[in-house]
């Protein structure tokens, strides 16, 4: 796939002067995702030469693409043919890449439907620390031995090496959709959502907010249909639906705007990963709930300890998301355990530590 590839070439004799000079690099592709995690550092190198989809079977549901790849040029091929990324993975800003959603790790609305981004990668292709080209996984689903690397490298922040492309399992798009409307308190939100949940609907995604429960069916059209009857509620039209979950996707909603100015202002902007079934936690500030319950979005000016207290309480863990001031770590600190394995993954990949230092957490 890479025979002779000058963008590769460039990219192997660049990671190979960054090892010699101990030099770090700053992996880098529209850079909408340098906010998230701790703040990037190195020289950068930058990704967006090495573009292209080189294999596309859309009867297979696969498709193997660059980490250059505009993530939009992605969504568009796949659109062309019916077919969608179904973790709805987030741009964060005009110019996003493959490469950085992957490195980011993050999904979209209908996540506790269709699966975290890294329930749907198949294989992928990495140069390491060492100027190494490795593959892994493949291009099908299928059971085997030992720990799949190609999904450890969601997530991770480039700390591990360049993710030269990916295999990715993708899905029809969904033949209909509907969005409804519902008025509960938090608490009456998150009863209601684990109640549906055990039951046979269509449900693709929620948010509540301020006393608003909306939530999205998505399926074959006399399932989404006989779910809206079932369910009640005021039907919102496409007109208005479609545009708020994009905000909620893009962070482009009025909580999600009203967040962002807080973070410029010295306030945080918290992501909780909490059971689905947990009840509402006693944090102040403004929340939006995702995920049926599972991700909870928080603004306030609360200390991180008091945050990741909470969320630990109820099984769960607390990422400053958005903040001027990430002081605190922008992840929950690791357990002695779970660093040393950090540590290592790092030292196997990445001995000379070349690979965005520091973007996970300290030494990573």
């Amino acid at each position: 796939m890479y025979r002779n590839e000058p963008a590769l070439q460039a990219m192997i004799e660049r990671v190979e002067r960054a090892r010699h000079d101990r030099a770090p690099l700053c992996i880098r592709g529209g850079g909408t995702k340098d906010f998230y995690g701790e703040a990037p550092r190195g020289d950068v190198l930058d990704t967006r030469a090495l573009c292209g989809t080189p294999s596309y079977e859309p009867t297979e549901l696969v498709v193997t693409t660059r980490c250059g790849t505009p993530l939009a040029e992605l969504e568009a091929l796949l659109a062309a043919q019916g077919q969608c990324l179904p973790f709805e993975p987030p741009h964060c800003a005009p110019g996003a890449t493959v490469g950085g959603m992957i490195g980011a790790g993050l999904s979209g609305p209908s996540r506790a439907r269709a699966g975290s981004l890294r329930d749907h990668v198949l294989g992928a292709t990495l140069l390491n620390g060492n100027a190494e080209v490795l593959t892994f996984g493949g291009q099908v689903i299928k059971n085997v031995a030992g720990y799949d690397v190609s999904r450890l490298l969601v997530g991770a922040m480039g700390t591990l090496g360049i993710v030269l492309d990916v295999s990715l399992k993708v899905m029809p798009v969904a033949r209909a959709t509907a969005t409804l409307r519902f008025e509960f308190d938090q608490a009456a939100a998150l009863t209601r959502l684990n109640e549906w949940g055990g039951l046979p609907l269509p449900l693709d995604a929620s948010a509540w907010w301020d006393g608003n429960l909306i939530v999205r069916l998505r399926g074959a059209a006399a399932a989404v249909q006989s779910a809206q009857v079932r369910l009640g509620g005021e039907t919102v039209d496409a007109q208005f639906a479609t545009p708020f979950w994009n905000g909620v996707r893009e962070h482009g909603d009025d909580f999600f705007v009203r967040a962002r100015r807080v973070a410029e202002g010295g306030g945080g902007l918290w992501r909780l990963g909490v059971p689905q079934t947990a009840p509402p936690l006693a944090l102040e500030g403004d929340t939006l709930i995702e995920w049926h319950g599972a991700q909870r979005w928080l603004i306030t000016s609360l200390p991180a300890r008091a945050v990741r207290a909470a969320a630990a309480a109820v099984g769960g863990h607390a990422t400053l998301f958005r903040a001027r001031d990430k002081s605190a770590g922008a992840f929950t600190p690791l357990a002695a355990p779970l660093d040393r394995i950090h540590r290592a993954l790092k030292m196997a990949f990445d001995p000379h530590g070349v690979f965005n230092p520091g973007r996970l957490y300290p030494g990573l």
